[in-house]
Order: structure tokens, then sequence, then C-alpha cells
């Protein structure tokens, strides 16, 4: 049994002001184990939600936490109160065509048409 210390518990706020949470999770949890809970957890009524992880973006304190990360390695000291309840927000990012990694037929990457007028003195 786990000591009630390596408990931390989250809540997630989605985009609409809604949370998924709070529930009480291990600190050796990974942020993408986190994700997965969230996709299982997403409000049915709620069609915009993410199918994946990668379409999914978690940030606590203003820090986009990285998939490997634990929930211990990706917590802010800074902003936690003891005791309290951890408020990560989620980002859904919605699957699309990367306009910026397109080929070419030859499979050579394409040119961007980028044009700046900067001038550095």
């Amino acid at each position: 049994m786990m000591a009630a210390e390596d408990l931390i518990e989250v809540k997630f706020r989605l985009a609409d002001g809604s949370d998924i949470g709070p529930g009480k999770y291990s600190s050796v949890t990974t942020v993408a184990s986190l994700k997965e809970k969230i996709i299982s957890q997403w409000p049915k009524d709620n069609e915009s939600g993410p199918k994946t992880i990668n379409e999914m973006k978690l940030i606590n304190a203003g820090k986009i936490l990285e998939n490997n990360k634990t929930l211990a390695e990706s917590r802010s000291v800074v902003s936690e109160i003891p005791g309290g309840v951890i408020t990560m927000h989620v980002v859904v990012r919605p699957p699309m065509a990367d306009k910026n990694n397109e080929k070419l037929q030859d499979g050579t990457p394409k040119e961007s048409s980028c044009s700046c007028t900067c001038t550095i003195l």
C-alpha cells in the first residue's frame, strides 16, 4: 500500500471551463498516463475531445508537460499549496494537415514562401 504523501490530487480544467476530477494519482504516474485518463473521462457530450494523447497538451503553472515525465517531475512547487488540489489545463489541438511538412513529389522538402523584410543594423 502506498503512503498518502505519494498521492497527488489533480484536476484537469478543460477549455470550456469544466473540470475532470479531482482525482488522486501516484507521484510516479507519467503525463502520458494522465492524458489517457483524461481521454477516458472526457465528457461524452463534448464532441471536440481528443482521440489520442498527442492531440492534447497538459499545462501546469504555465509549463507544457512532457509525456515521458512523471507527475513528481512535472510539479511546480511554486504554485502549489500543501494538501491542495493541483489544477492542470488541458489544451486540445485537433488533428490537421501540417502545411510546414509538405514535400514535393520527389520527396524533397518544399521551399518556404515566407518573405521577411527585416534589416539588421
